[in-house]
């Protein structure tokens, strides 16, 4: 691996924010391709990061603080990219349903999701379904991703995917769905096309259910 981008897969997994940032920046100025970079550098190490959590060597902070490290040399790597032409993998229109304002697990796998090299739609917490469907129409994303913390609001993941339905755009977006009281049954049962248990599991699923 050529040494600067291997000090930028360094960084990200250590969550050394200012390290990834100088060494992108100096990736970016000695000529070398975004699109290598990006795989290279940031997508490879949160790849790392993704395996690292499943074995147990990683935990929810670590995950954290490598996302953020890697956002912010996508920051600055982003710009080349849209020079260059490197398109992203594909669209993830993501939010935390109505009435729960929990974010950290939505923000992790959204993070992790762009990570892999999706581009995110961040709709934020609380989101209606009338806003997921207004989303999809505008967007046109090949994944949505709900997030739910509470029992109670859970219910919105079903009646969000009946609006999708009502406005003749289900059958153009892959549902995917998680959140702490979410399980593999209750995606069954509300018609989505797959539950992560973790961010790290989200990733998996997306990038398997964009090629299906």
């Amino acid at each position: 691996m050529e040494p600067t981008i291997a000090q930028i897969f360094e960084n990200v997994i250590k969550g050394d924010r200012s390290g990834v940032e100088e060494n992108v920046q100096k990736a970016v100025e000695a000529g070398l391709p975004a699109q290598e970079i990006l795989n290279g550098g940031l997508i490879a190490a949160m790849s790392e990061v993704g395996a690292r959590f499943e074995q147990g060597d990683f935990f929810v902070p670590e995950m954290l603080i490598a996302a953020r490290a890697m956002q912010a040399g996508l920051g600055v790597l982003k710009p080349k990219l849209v020079e260059q032409g490197v398109k992203a993998a594909s669209k993830v229109v993501i939010g935390t349903v109505k009435g729960d304002l929990h974010d950290i697990g939505k923000n992790l796998v959204a993070m992790m999701l762009e990570g892999a090299g999706f581009e995110i739609v961040d709709l934020g917490t609380d989101v209606p379904p009338e806003k997921f469907l207004a989303a999809v129409n505008e967007h046109n994303p090949s994944l949505l991703g709900m997030s739910a913390l509470l029992t109670t609001t859970m219910a919105n993941m079903k009646t969000t995917i009946a609006t999708l339905e009502e406005g003749g755009v289900r059958d153009k977006v892959k549902v995917i769905i998680g959140g702490a009281p979410v399980t593999e049954s209750y995606a069954q049962q509300i018609g989505a096309d797959g539950y992560a248990a973790d961010a790290s599991r989200a990733v998996t699923l997306a990038k398997s259910l964009e090629t299906a």
